[in-house]
């Protein structure tokens, strides 16, 4: 089978008719490069506290990232995001104490909106994120929802160390999705528990710890895979999150995906549009299972859609969740595409292979080789646990998907 070129994500260079803003990484000023975790979580939720002004096109935190441990010109991430506006600014902690100072930079010219300086407790850290934010979308909308505005979406947590170790847990949960290493994901496992030990009603503790089962349950790393009580306890730790904080959007984000894996594709679809209403710009390409699950490939293609230009470096996977709605949706060739960008970029990801050997089987093309690969990273791979792990609402849809997987060549048992 020929290698067939891709494109790979490309920067934009088309503002849009909204305001818009990126923020960058803030700079970690206390000289040691371990307490990035810290600089790095609170520059991700003021990007979520951003988002919650429906007024605002705010880029995905992928995306601005990219620029960690860069200087790049304004200018040139003016083109690259297609942002009007970039804030930017630095961390520095000491002990309990931490300093936030702030800029806002208008992306076209470089000149300089906004700045200032914060010193506060760490206890403090959440109105600062809260301030900040406000003010931003105060300064560049043209009006502020006033809902939209008195409505905090990250409730402090009772003790700024559960908080701590929340942030710590997420940074070790990156490196597990870059690296793979399992022991990663337990470590990322105690980090939750210790959060928890502290204030035992953390809502977001709750939801990454739902997630790391989920991990365990969607991916052969050991006996958890597609074991029952793994997929359960995700489900208690997601719902117990929602009920703790139900305006929090990644507990509602959270539990949407956990009752897709259940099969409970109404009751999905529900709090994924509770998380949506809460946070408009909500930048969560793993919606698609939600709606390809429910019958709804064609709204999973428009949402898929949007989220590329809220982050124009999207993941490697996106294209794949792309690909597979566009599979489902009946548009092999627009499928065939994306899908080939994913195995591409993402050789290591399964359901890649997985979706583009049925998209070949379709065609009536030759799809043995492509889930050939698909099975050298999964050898235990079948369709008994491909029925397990995508419960479709429709019988209809998971007859057309099942049928094309055994034609590929996917073993039944």
């Amino acid at each position: 089978m020929a290698v067939v070129p891709v494109d790979l994500p490309r920067p934009t260079d088309t503002l849009p008719d909204k305001p818009s803003v990126a923020v960058l990484p803030f700079d970690n000023l206390s000289g040691d490069p371990k307490k990035d975790y810290f600089s790095d979580g609170i520059t991700e939720d003021i990007i979520t506290e951003l988002s919650r002004f429906s007024e605002l096109l705010v880029i995905a935190r992928n995306s601005t990232f990219q620029y960690k441990g860069k200087f790049p010109d304004i200018r040139q991430v003016n083109r690259e995001l297609g942002v009007r506006s970039v804030l930017e600014g630095s961390i520095r902690r000491s002990g309990d104490h931490v300093r936030i100072t702030a800029q806002l930079i208008d992306a076209t010219t470089g000149a300089h909106r906004w700045a200032e300086r914060y010193d506060r407790e760490l206890q403090d850290v959440f109105a600062v994120q809260d301030e900040v934010a406000r003010t931003i979308a105060t300064i560049l909308a043209v009006r502020v929802n006033k809902a939209e505005s008195e409505h905090t979406l990250l409730r402090p947590p009772a003790a700024w160390q559960a908080y701590d170790y929340y942030l710590q847990a997420t940074d070790v949960f990156a490196s597990f999705l870059s690296v793979g290493d399992v022991t990663e994901l337990y470590k990322v496992r105690d980090l939750l528990k210790q959060s928890l030990t502290v204030d035992s009603k953390y809502a977001r503790s709750y939801c990454l710890l739902s997630w790391v089962h989920i991990v365990l349950w969607i991916t052969p790393l050991n006996s958890d895979y597609l074991r029952d009580e793994v997929r359960e306890e995700a489900h208690q730790l997601a719902r117990k999150a929602a009920q703790l904080d139900p305006n929090l959007p990644l507990a509602h984000a959270q539990f949407a995906r956990v009752l897709a894996h259940k099969g409970e594709s109404d009751s999905a679809m529900a709090a994924m549009s509770r998380a949506i209403q809460l946070n408009p710009n909500f930048n969560d390409y793993r919606f698609a299972a939600v709606l390809i699950q429910a019958g709804h490939a064609a709204r999973a293609i428009k949402m898929l859609e949007a989220n590329k230009r809220l982050d124009p470096f999207y993941p490697a996977t996106l294209p794949g969740w792309l690909g597979f709605a566009y599979y489902m949706d009946g548009q092999y060739p627009d499928a065939l595409l994306a899908l080939r960008e994913c195995v591409s970029r993402a050789p290591n990801f399964r359901f890649g292979h997985m979706w583009l050997a049925a998209t070949y089987a379709r065609l009536g093309e030759e799809a043995r080789t492509e889930a050939a690969q698909c099975l050298e990273i999964d050898p235990i791979l079948t369709i008994r646990m491909l029925r397990r792990l995508l419960l479709f609402k429709n019988p209809q849809d998971a007859e057309y998907f099942f049928e094309d997987h055994s034609k590929a060549g996917f073993p039944k048992h």
